[in-house]
């Protein structure tokens, strides 16, 4: 069957915010344990929601340690996202053509719709599906399951893409099909043991896997 929606993570896949998401944990880190964690430490942490992350460091002192991470991460969220190649005129692409869309982040409510206002991309999303919205995150299917009731669509049409082995493994336990992102901070290699269906190189390239025709 033809695929008429597309799921999307946000954080790694849609905008560049590795930078914003390592400082803040590197901050946070830093004052729990000063010099302990490194940077390639703080990656393995990247696609778990935060809850999970800090409860894994320290259970007693998993809130304080988000409390510090959010300030930080909300400090510098302007100056530290960036843009990825081709991800804007891609979503705009699919927006016009028809194709119904939705982000299924683990981040929470405001900081997603925040990165989304700052990218300008939250006009082409008829669902936004965050940490606040379920009771269980990806790799689970709660979230993706939601995406597709509040845009009307079934497993057979739709597509997960990320950049993450929980965006892969989501959309697996979800029936859909699953598109990894090259330009994963965790390495393409890596990425491809969990056997997305596709590999992406560049986002514009998801227009021709799903036949999409550009005037």
């Amino acid at each position: 069957m033809t695929i008429n929606t597309v799921l999307f993570d946000f954080d790694g896949t849609l905008v560049n915010t590795n930078e914003l998401i390592i400082a803040s944990f590197q901050h946070a880190l830093d004052s729990y344990a000063p010099g302990r964690y490194t940077r390639e430490d703080i990656v393995c942490y990247i696609g778990l929601p935060l809850t999970e992350s800090f409860r894994k460091i320290d259970p007693d002192r998993a809130e304080e340690l988000i409390e510090i991470y959010q300030k930080h991460n909300l400090a510098h969220h302007d100056e530290l996202i960036e843009e990825y190649e081709g991800v804007k005129e891609t979503i705009q692409e699919l927006h016009k053509q028809g194709f119904k869309l939705a982000i299924v982040t683990t981040k929470r409510k405001h900081t997603a719709k925040l990165g989304l206002e700052v990218s300008g991309l939250l006009p082409y999303f008829s669902s936004v599906v965050t940490f606040n919205d379920v009771d269980k995150v990806k790799p689970d299917s709660e979230p993706l399951d939601k995406a597709m009731k509040e845009l009307g669509s079934r497993p057979e049409e739709t597509m997960m893409v990320g950049d993450s082995q929980y965006d892969i493994l989501g959309g697996k336990n979800a029936g859909v099909r699953t598109a990894g992102v090259a330009w994963t901070i965790k390495g393409e290699d890596y990425l491809r043991t969990f056997e997305p269906d596709i590999m992406l190189n560049k986002m514009p390239d998801l227009l021709d896997h799903l036949g999409v025709k550009t005037t």
